[in-house]
């Protein structure tokens, strides 16, 4: 058996994005240069398995996510979960970017709320097996976890930012990040009520939702 010897990490940030903003882009950012990650792909939903479908189709939402990382080389777009058919499992996309980067430890971001409800998930007992995950600190949630979760999360938190690189998989890691208090339905009930969402969001993002009418 050979040893493992890593490529630099990768962040993976899903949701639907349904707008994107800057919720959704400065956590990322500062999980990029705390954890010295090589780059965080967004992933846009098809068809999430866990909330309504989303507002806008998928090549608004893909789009207005183009704009946002456009000018942040570290930030890119991932596509493959917008070209499927069915729900967007995050257990298939995990097993796809195990096979494409077999050196590459992926960390998969998520808040406390998706940790606390992680064992709800699809095939949520494999997830580990090909990511370490990464959750992000969100104002006003506290760590209530069920007691299957419980027990993994002792058995596997690291506090040691430097395992995420060391090792491929299997580690979840708990990290305090700039936390904004924006959501993507108080931005499209602004939009909905003729009241501005500026500074919420980039600006050329705003831009393309009132250009193709969007939330209103």
């Amino acid at each position: 058996m050979t040893d493992f010897i890593p490529t630099r990490a990768i962040g993976i940030l899903g949701g639907t994005f349904d707008p994107i903003h800057y919720g959704h882009l400065r956590p990322c950012l500062d999980l990029l240069q705390q954890l010295n990650l090589a780059e965080v792909r967004l992933m846009p939903n098809h068809i999430p398995p866990h909330r309504a479908a989303p507002g806008s189709n998928s090549a608004h939402r893909l789009a207005m996510a183009t704009l946002a990382v456009e000018h942040c080389d570290e930030l890119s777009v991932d596509t493959r979960e917008l070209n499927r058919t069915t729900p967007s499992y995050t257990i298939d996309t995990l097993i796809e970017l195990a096979a494409e980067n077999p050196t590459t430890p992926v960390c998969f971001l998520i808040g406390l709320d998706s940790l606390n409800s992680l064992h709800t998930w699809h095939r949520w007992q494999e997830l580990l097996d090909y990511c370490h995950l990464v959750v992000s600190y969100r104002p006003n949630y506290e760590l209530t976890l069920a007691p299957e979760m419980q027990k993994l999360f002792e058995q596997v938190q690291t506090m040691d930012v430097e395992v995420l690189q060391q090792q491929k998989q299997g580690r979840i890691l708990l990290w305090p990040s700039t936390q904004l208090e924006i959501s993507a339905t108080r931005i499209r009930q602004l939009i909905k009520h003729q009241q501005s969402p500026q500074y919420l969001l980039p600006d050329n993002v705003l831009s393309y939702i009132h250009k193709n009418n969007l939330y209103k």
